[in-house]
Order: structure tokens, then sequence, then C-alpha cells
């Protein structure tokens, strides 16, 4: 969950999942995208000719390996109140306190999802909380990304942030008790917005945030 990092505070991993645990389905799935190109560039090499062939297999291929490192390569960390991002593109950092937004998105669905969207100036990063499924499953960040996201929102002087760090610190009270979704915050958002029945992403507003709290 944690990496070190010797210039500046320690950092606690945010990923939901973390790549480790997907890496065996992206492999599977980067080794049929090979299988597709290379059957259709024999078939291509047979029926029209291999240079044609080789360059359908490459623009086959290339998509899906790109896709299987960007995802292996991203990860999301918190040092102190600084959200690190890694992308294919560099490292994004937005300070959550400098931030002048903080919002709570829910995306509805039969794989629901729940996320925070930190805005600082420019700069913008979303960070997955939890997703639930219509059967009651899910996975949910885990304590220590709640403990110290909760901390470094407390930290901010806007109002939203407040009141979403008291919600995630309701959501570790009722995960330190064992309790059921029902009586989790996170879970308690999803399902005020699937009771709604909208297809779009909601954003609740501060009332809805401090209730859940």
């Amino acid at each position: 969950m944690q990496e070190p990092n010797s210039s500046g505070p320690q950092r606690v991993g945010l990923d939901l999942i973390a790549p480790e645990v997907y890496a065996p389905v992206l492999r599977r799935f980067t080794a049929l995208a090979c299988g597709a190109a290379v059957v259709a560039a024999v078939v291509l090499g047979l029926l029209v000719n291999w240079v044609v062939a080789v360059l359908a297999g490459v623009l086959l291929l290339a998509p899906a390996a790109i896709y299987a490192v960007s995802v292996r390569w991203r990860r999301i960390w918190l040092a102190g109140t600084v959200i690190e991002a890694r992308t294919l593109t560099g490292l994004r950092r937005v300070d959550i306190a400098q931030a002048t937004g903080v919002e709570i998105l829910v995306y509805p669905g039969r794989l629901s999802r729940i996320v925070l969207r930190v805005t600082a100036g420019r700069g913008r990063q979303v960070i997955p909380l939890a997703m639930y499924t219509d059967a009651g499953g899910g996975r949910e960040l885990h304590i220590l990304g709640l403990r110290t996201l909760a901390d470094a929102l407390a930290s901010s002087h806007l109002a939203a942030a407040l009141g979403v760090s008291s919600m995630l610190v309701g959501q570790l009270r009722a995960e330190a008790r064992d309790a059921g979704l029902g009586e989790r915050p996170l879970y308690r958002a999803v399902h005020l917005v699937r009771v709604k029945d909208v297809v779009q992403p909601v954003a609740l507003s501060d009332a809805e945030i401090a209730a859940l709290g």
C-alpha cells in the first residue's frame, strides 16, 4: 500500500485495485490480441500481400499493447496532502490543501462507482473510493487510504472538503465495527443515486454528503 519517498512524506497508495491484482488478466488479454493479430496477418498475407498483412497485424496489436502497458503503469498515491498520479505521459500532482473544488461523483450502473474529484487550479484528479455490484458485492478503498484522504481533506479551507472528510471518517467507523453495507456512507451514497433511476454521473450536494457522514 505504501512506497518509500525519501524526499518527502510517506506515499500511500490510492489504487482501488492494485495493478498486480489484474496483471494475469492483462497478460491473457495481450496474448489473445497477439493471436488475433497473427491470424489476421496470415490470412491477409495469403489473400493480399505480406506488406499489408504485417501492417494490419501491427495495427491490431498496437492498441491492445498500449492499453495493457498504460493500465500496468498507472498508479495513484497520496504524499501528505499531495495526490500523485502516474500515467504514460508523466507524473501529475494535485495538492488537496490548495484545492479549489472537491466533489463526490457517483457513476450508477450494474457496477456502480463512487469517486472523489479534486481540482486545484488547472490540475484535476479523480480518486476511486469504491465500486458496488447490483448484488451487493464490491470493493472499497483500503482503510489506510481512506484515513490519509480524510486527514488531507481536513487540511483544506473548503467546506466541501471538510464535509467529504467527515463522510470518509464515517466510513472508517462503519468498517471498524464491521457494519453492513447499508450502514456504510460510500454504499449509501451509491444507493442514493441508484434510486433516482439515472444513468449519467451524479455529483452529490453538500447537504447529501453531510447527511451521509
